[in-house]
């Protein structure tokens, strides 16, 4: 039975309306199945928002029946989405549809529209439309102890990591609940022993660059056992936000780990010993360069071949990348490649501020904001023979919708293959 405050009782009673009611109701049944005993107050979320292909499954003639069915598990009534709780700092997710640009994707016209739709309702019930998957380039940025609920696997494992803000990996319908009602199921990384250590890693790597970071979480992560709370331990001199943020990113996609501990960079403990309790870990795991090199074999093939596809960004790039990207790009032009840059609303604004965007486009680039291109899907991979990434995350689920020549390099090699029209056995990542 869970416990439940004045507040929360009046949610449950319908004192507060029947959004937050139904809200509330799959809450406590959710926590009645985890076996908490109480809910905590949510403060901050990211919601799946927007006319995502999965929705197509649900048949609905509106808006709110849509959203009744596919996100409050309601088939018999239709209850309008019309607020969060007053407590909840909501942003959306990335889209289906990039934010002013669908055409150059090869979307329609009638999708581009029913997902603004989509979203303005979204807006209008108190989501601020952000349209990334990395909420803290625009200052969504948890406090160490607060609970916070996310439709990303990235954000909940740097959050949770990083910060020492506590989530579970919920799901997109979930966090709708936790967003209307402010509330989740005090369980798991929302508890301080769920948060303890319970695998010890020895990395003998030394990532020095944000590519060497991306393989190291691959490699971390195609050796954890279910249900890992990792305490790595190593030589992390290299160590940067990006470089962590695309480790933990990798991490999470390879394993579904929530929560990394690498003490003296992550915040919750100081020691490894600290990130144990006092226990002996249930599994000791050896991290060596023929690890990170088995991780690259799999997410990058052999051989050469062209490439009709560049794309740098996931998780979403900061001012930073994109200012090295311009760089590196500057007086060169792409040989005719379609050539991806994906940031969030403001970054892209502050690229074109400092010219880096002019910079770009003059290569033959774009920057796209709102979406990436996995949300996007098959229709803009299909128009490709081939495909180059930064980052192992967009290469590992762009192989979900096709199988066609698929690389990954650092941004140099993908902007070198952008400029060339080829993906070239020299822009492989070679072991140290």
């Amino acid at each position: 039975m869970v416990r439940l405050t004045p507040e929360e009782r009046r949610m449950q009673d319908g004192k507060e309306g029947r959004l937050k009611q139904c809200a509330i109701e799959n809450i406590i049944k959710y926590a009645d199945v985890l076996g908490a005993g109480e809910l905590c107050v949510v403060t901050k979320a990211t919601l799946f928002c927007g006319k995502h292909e999965y929705l197509n499954s649900c048949e609905a003639d509106c808006f709110d029946e849509m959203f009744s069915k596919a996100q409050l598990a309601k088939d018999d009534e239709v209850i309008k989405f019309d607020s969060i709780h007053s407590c909840c700092q909501a942003q959306s997710d990335v889209g289906p549809c990039e934010s002013s640009e669908y055409k150059a994707l090869s979307q329609s016209k009638a999708l581009f529209e029913e997902n603004g739709y989509y979203l303005e309702r979204a807006r209008e019930a108190g989501v601020t439309i952000a349209g990334t998957c990395a909420p803290y380039l625009n200052g969504w940025l948890p406090l160490p102890g607060e609970h916070f609920v996310t439709t990303e696997s990235g954000m909940t494992i740097i959050g949770n990591s990083l910060w020492g803000a506590c989530c579970n990996s919920d799901g997109i319908e979930a966090a709708f609940w936790s967003a209307i009602c402010g509330r989740t199921p005090k369980w798991g990384k929302h508890t301080r022993e769920g948060r303890m250590g319970n695998i010890a890693v020895d990395v003998r790597f030394t990532p020095k660059d944000k590519l060497e970071w991306d393989l190291l979480g691959k490699a971390v992560g195609d050796k954890l056992p279910p249900h890992s709370v990792p305490v790595l331990t190593g030589d992390f001199s290299h160590s940067s936000f990006n470089n962590i943020r695309q480790f933990l990113t990798a991490l999470a996609i390879s394993s579904n780990c929530e929560l990394c501990h690498i003490p003296g960079i992550t915040y919750d403990f100081r020691t490894p010993q600290e990130a144990f309790g006092g226990k002996s870990p249930e599994n000791n795991i050896v991290i060596t360069s023929d690890d990170v090199e088995a991780a690259y074999r799999k997410v990058c093939d052999d051989g050469e071949s062209k490439v009709g596809l560049v794309i740098l960004g996931c998780p979403h790039y900061d001012i930073l990348q994109i200012k090295q990207a311009s760089e590196y790009i500057k007086g060169k032009k792409t040989a005719g490649v379609d050539f991806q840059i994906w940031t969030s609303y403001p970054i892209k604004m502050m690229a074109e501020m400092n010219g880096y965007l002019s910079v770009i486009e003059q290569a033959g680039g774009r920057i796209y904001t709102g979406s990436c291109p996995t949300s996007i899907g098959s229709c803009l991979f299909s128009k490709h023979d081939g495909f180059a990434f930064d980052s192992l995350k967009q290469s590992v689920t762009s192989r979900l919708f096709i199988d066609r020549p698929n690389y990954v390099g650092s941004m140099e090699s993908c902007v070198d293959a952008a400029i060339s029209g080829e993906w070239k056995e020299q822009f492989r990542w070679k072991k140290r």
